[in-house]
């Protein structure tokens, strides 16, 4: 079971995650949105499409865009449409 865990809280766990370049992207509905805030950071890849951001918040501690997902992937994307991937000190186990 995967999991991603930051600021000693699980944020996502899932045996259904999907890893794309190295990342592991969990299904939304694995995900603890709880800690997820909405972030207007935006970058696009020539390959997946526009990434949005949404900032980490536990305990009051503050992660910024540590998490990623596409809204809209592009076709060879499809299979992460609907997961979010983390990063920026997000310790994610297999």
């Amino acid at each position: 079971m995967a999991k991603a865990i930051w600021n000693g809280t699980v944020i996502a766990e899932s045996d259904r995650t999907v890893e794309v370049e190295g990342n592991r992207y969990f299904p939304l509905d694995a995900v603890r949105r709880e800690h997820l805030v909405p972030s207007d950071t935006r970058t696009t890849c020539s390959w997946k499409g526009v990434a949005s951001y949404y900032t980490l918040d536990v305990a009051g501690e503050r992660n910024p865009d540590a998490a990623w997902f596409y809204p809209s992937p592009k076709g060879a994307a499809a299979r992460i449409e609907g997961h979010v991937a983390f990063w920026r000190g997000v310790e994610v186990t297999a």
